[in-house]
């Protein structure tokens, strides 16, 4: 991993987006705008399109999460293997050839076509995206680890769920509105997701980009094994893996139970639902990279534990509680509701500087670290997945789903305590930012 700053620095690389990488941050946002265009109505579509019940259309996000977490794990290891380059086109044939399957097993009606191609197609976003988040990791000075990482999730949840919200929401009214609009919207999504590919390919020149990662003396074998071997080895890896997993996955979590509660039980529909979706993680784009930059001057740990823990728990509980605490279909308990979304919005980017965390807990292994990290980063979807469909198995509710996502960000605060890395020395932290000043 790079540690030293470039010998001529640009604005760019001053705001901590390296230049050489500029083109690729612009492309993960078209991509993850296709990819994250459905991602506000796919439980209810599912559930129109085949006639399945809520705990079944549950089943189906949930093993699309497994994907996720499995190719999450993979782009990390690949990408040591082959280079990121190789990886995120691989990411995007798969992509693309399972959503098609997946679109037509809906026109179908097929439950078990549709469950395989949406699994497999999975696979997809977290090979391109985090592929190139290795890629960022490798270019990077260790001192601006933390906005760089920031910069990332600008552009991943300025696409997943943000753009593509608002994508949405052009698209579903213009083609009909209803299933067909919806459908519509999703073919449209995969334009983007070409779109996005075409940028970082073509766009970014950068020489680590088909280099193999991995010291040259290990097998293929041991690049693939070897996350899971640091994490059996490292128990800091396996608490900064579950801190992650924990992360977002409230986030996707509400994306299968609050359209219907917004939309239907409360009365708002689906467009205020989007709009409201919208602005929650407009504002998470506002401020990531913020939080990147707080991580690096105030302590990447504190900054996760405080502001991305324990804020992103108070966050979810207003999400919850105030839109059933105002007057149901009311403008302005909608916009009330809004504004204590965003406050959830706002902190969970207080978990960026965990981007910068992992590598650090393991400096001789940073391949291997980031790979745990994506692995969590797309296993949240998982996890939100299934802690939906186990609590409403039980009886729980939307109620016990939310309490349960407390309970495990409270097991996260515990965590990060001991998450200790050399950059929690104010005495470093400064020193560190000193040596990217002279150089620039």
């Amino acid at each position: 991993m790079s540690s030293a700053a470039p010998q001529h620095e640009t604005v760019l690389d001053r705001i901590g987006i390296p230049h050489s990488l500029r083109w690729g941050f612009l492309g993960v946002l078209v991509f993850m705008t296709g990819n994250g265009t459905e991602s506000n109505f796919i439980s209810p579509h599912i559930e129109s399109l085949l006639g399945s019940p809520e705990d079944t259309v549950a089943a189906i996000i949930a093993a699309y999460g497994v994907a996720v977490l499995v190719g999450s794990y993979l782009a990390g290891a690949f990408a040591d293997l082959w280079g990121p380059r190789r990886v995120m086109t691989m990411g995007v044939v798969v992509w693309v050839v399972f959503e098609v399957l997946f679109l037509l097993s809906l026109q179908f009606g097929s439950t078990p076509l549709a469950a395989v191609s949406y699994f497999f197609r999975g696979f997809g976003y977290p090979l391109f995206a985090f592929a190139f988040l290795v890629w960022i990791n490798v270019v990077t000075p260790y001192s601006r680890n933390g906005v760089a990482v920031g910069w990332f999730y600008v552009m991943f949840t300025g696409g997943l769920p943000t753009l593509g919200s608002l994508f949405a929401l052009g698209m579903i009214p213009a083609f009909g509105g209803a299933a067909g609009g919806e459908t519509a919207a999703m073919v449209g999504s995969t334009v983007l997701v070409v779109a996005g590919f075409l940028i970082a390919r073509f766009g970014v020149r950068e020489p680590h980009a088909t280099q193999r990662l991995a010291p040259a003396g290990e097998s293929a074998g041991q690049v693939l094994s070897a996350g899971l071997r640091l994490t059996a080895a490292n128990p800091k890896i396996l608490m900064g893996f579950l801190v992650r997993l924990i992360n977002t996955a409230p986030q996707y979590g509400m994306f299968i139970i609050l359209p219907t509660v917004i939309a239907v039980e409360l009365g708002w529909g689906q467009s205020r639902w989007l709009i409201m979706t919208v602005f929650v993680y407009a504002t998470n784009i506002l401020v990531n990279a913020v939080f990147g930059a707080v991580g690096d001057r105030w302590g990447w740990r504190r900054t996760v534990q405080w502001f991305g823990v324990f804020g992103s728990a108070v966050g979810l509980l207003l999400w919850w509680y105030v839109p059933h605490a105002v007057p149901a279909g009311s403008t302005w308990g909608f916009w009330v509701s809004v504004a204590a979304g965003c406050v959830f919005g706002c902190l969970l980017a207080g978990f960026v500087p965990m981007g910068a965390i992992m590598p650090a807990l393991a400096p001789d292994h940073k391949g291997a670290a980031m790979a745990m990290y994506t692995t969590a980063a797309g296993g949240a979807q998982f996890l939100g997945a299934a802690v939906v469909y186990v609590m409403l198995a039980l009886g729980a509710g939307n109620v016990g789903v939310v309490w349960a996502f407390v309970a495990l960000y409270a097991a996260a605060f515990v965590m990060v305590s001991f998450l200790n890395v050399p950059q929690d020395d104010p005495q470093l932290r400064e020193t560190a930012a000193t040596t990217v000043r002279e150089t620039s």
